[in-house]
């Protein structure tokens, strides 16, 4: 299936397939609008054990290949008569590939434009955008979480560079392990990104042209054609590719509003998954209300 994936298959989804104009010309929810109060309902059936999964790596604070500009993190004790407190700073500069985070719909574009054809050029400056902003979802996110297992359906530890994740591998994953992707899901994708970095090194290492295993671009027309809300990632997209540009899947934000949470730590999920076998869940995700933010740190919960 994704053997026969394009550029031209690539330029007729972001042109003639994407959402723009699906929930009006003013949206600025995107997919997320897939996510109505029936589908809250339907993930909150999921709590069975009454499990919480953490899916966030640790605040990265420690400088390293993979974070040249580490986090802030400085703590102050005040003192007064017979007790005392402590305060503390944080200051982060979270997209890249430490932090874990959500990208909102302002941070992506290519050539034909932002989430729902608007210009970068006429609503983004130095004070954040004014379009597709994340406090749009200051509602935060609770969904069906469906975990992709590819280390387990491959029988192997972790996505290798010549073998990226494909749409059919997603396919017959899911037919694995008796799950359907439904309108509205987060899909959360595990390619092994843990047992990578142990026998590999760093796999977010920070320089252009370092190939890098993850998601193929072919992912695309599985996002689109199962209409996911919401997907999570380990590793993220796959380099190097046969596509212009820098970006391949994170493209499904601008083309489908599709809400993109990098850097996920699934390892603890998928021993959960296995182990209570299966691999459906509600996921909740709060990001932080700033006003024209690209994105925010978050920390996604898994509940079981």
């Amino acid at each position: 299936m994704a053997t026969d994936f394009t550029p031209k298959d690539l330029e007729a989804l972001l042109r003639y397939q994407n959402n723009w104009g699906r929930w009006g010309a003013d949206d600025q929810l995107g997919a997320l609008n897939l996510i109505g109060p029936d589908k809250r309902r339907e993930a909150a059936g999921l709590v069975r054990q009454g499990v919480t999964v953490s899916l966030s790596r640790e605040f990265p604070t420690f400088p390293g290949p993979e974070n040249p500009y580490p986090a802030q993190h400085y703590v102050v004790r005040e003192f007064f008569p017979g007790e005392g407190a402590c305060i503390d700073y944080y200051g982060i500069s979270y997209h890249g590939y430490s932090a874990t985070h959500v990208d909102a719909l302002c941070h992506v574009w290519e050539e034909n434009g932002m989430w729902n054809g608007r210009s970068a050029d006429e609503v983004i400056d130095s004070y954040g955008s004014r379009w597709g902003g994340v406090e749009k979802w200051s509602g935060g996110i609770i969904t069906r979480g469906v975990l992709v297992d590819i280390p387990k359906f491959r029988q192997s530890p972790y996505v290798t560079v010549d073998e990226p994740v494909m749409d059919d591998d997603l396919e017959r994953a899911c037919q694995q392990q008796g799950i359907t992707v439904s309108p509205g899901d987060a899909l959360l994708v595990y390619s092994g990104r843990d047992a990578w970095d142990k026998d590999q090194g760093p796999w977010g290492i920070r320089a252009d042209g370092v190939p890098r295993p993850g998601l193929h671009a072919s992912v695309l027309r599985f996002l689109r054609s199962k209409d996911v809300a919401v997907l999570g990632w380990d590793m993220m997209d796959a380099t190097p590719h046969d596509f212009k540009g820098r970006h391949t899947v994170h493209l499904a934000l601008p083309a489908f509003g599709v809400a993109l949470i990098d850097n996920c730590d699934l390892a603890p999920l998928a021993t959960a998954c296995r182990a209570a076998g299966r691999y459906e869940f509600m996921l909740a995700v709060a990001p932080l209300v700033v006003r024209g933010g690209t994105g925010s740190p978050v920390n996604p919960i898994a509940v079981l």
